[in-house]
């Protein structure tokens, strides 16, 4: 089969080639997905340095995957020919290839009506917003996660800062946070004002504009949580607009180290976690987007065969929601 892989744990570059076909194990939950469409996650490519696998594997790009069960465990609720989303654990290779594995844990069914490519712009950035918003910002921060009725409740009236609100996971912490209550304030870049305010932030903040060292000095400015998504020096900026008592998550970096030296807030917590696939989220996240009142986004669809273009235009930084290879391009 048709696979990207990246040649190294340290490998910056990635080629096009032929891989086997995966085997599943079904006595662990394993489902073959013949993929539709896959999506790429931002930095994926330092993870194999940074974050070793603890086996040896094919690195396989893309976390993200929509696709089409072909085999599967017999007690399985996801039979073939159901059509599913995930994504996928990276204990395995990922799902830039015509063919992956996938487990009964981390699968959901696809939402009704999005296409391939659509869906596959999903999971992984609809499920850390998830989980930053229904189990590590609040309920004491115990890890433990909370229903949304218990969730409404939390967030009704809180604010909320969402840095890098335009790119896969601030959408989807904008529409989730304002679902639930939450007075959102997002920060982009200015040809993204518009729409990250037509997802439902209160206010929208221009970064190469706004200074939030000086836009927090008006206390009724000041948020209850900062959720960031970018690190460096937008994450060490926010710490400025926390109030005491307040919370600083990050989904790029450990917070306090790009707290300034001068911080005065008091019991501020600090927070980082790395999202794991709950399949239960993903369904619950499904509803939601049948519903209509959240929606994933896609920057722009690419062939397998443009890779090299398409993690270019992911490195940029500059994407409005996600990059996703569409597999029945150039085929």
């Amino acid at each position: 089969m048709r696979s990207i892989i990246q040649p190294t744990a340290s490998s910056k570059t990635l080629t096009l080639t032929n891989t086997p076909l995966p085997t599943p194990n079904h006595a662990q939950g394993e489902h073959i997905i013949q993929i539709k469409a896959c999506s790429p996650c931002a930095g994926e490519l330092l993870w194999p340095a940074n974050f070793p696998p603890s086996t040896a594997r094919t690195l396989i790009p893309c976390p993200d995957m929509a696709g089409i069960v072909t085999s599967a465990p017999e007690d399985s609720p996801f039979q073939p020919g159901d059509e599913v989303y995930a994504r996928t654990n990276y204990v395995r290779p990922g799902n830039a290839c015509e063919y992956s594995i996938a487990v009964t844990a981390e699968l959901a069914h696809k939402p009704r009506g999005l296409s391939w490519v659509q869906a596959a712009a999903v999971p992984v950035s609809a499920e850390t917003a998830w989980q930053v918003l229904f189990v590590h910002a609040l309920a004491g921060g115990n890890g433990e996660e909370i229903d949304m009725d218990a969730a409404k409740l939390a967030w009704s009236g809180k604010r909320v800062l969402v840095t890098g609100a335009s790119g896969g996971v601030g959408i989807w912490l904008v529409q989730l946070a304002t679902l639930l209550g939450a007075e959102v304030v997002a920060t982009c870049g200015p040809r993204n004002v518009e729409f990250v305010g037509s997802l439902g932030a209160k206010e929208v903040l221009d970064y190469r504009v706004v200074d939030l060292k000086e836009w927090a000095q008006l206390p009724a400015n000041k948020v209850d949580v900062v959720v960031d998504c970018v690190g460096g020096k937008a994450l060490g900026d926010a710490w400025w607009t926390v109030k005491d008592g307040g919370v600083v998550l990050s989904i790029s970096q450990p917070p306090l180290q790009v707290c300034p030296d001068d911080f005065k807030g008091e019991s501020v917590r600090d927070l980082f976690f790395i999202m794991q696939p709950v399949r239960r989220q993903l369904e619950e996240i499904s509803k939601l987007i049948e519903k209509g009142v959240c929606r994933g986004l896609v920057d722009s669809v690419w062939p397998l065969e443009q890779y090299e273009e398409a993690f270019k235009r992911l490195d940029g930084g500059h994407a409005r929601g996600k990059i996703v290879f569409d597999l029945s391009l150039n085929h």
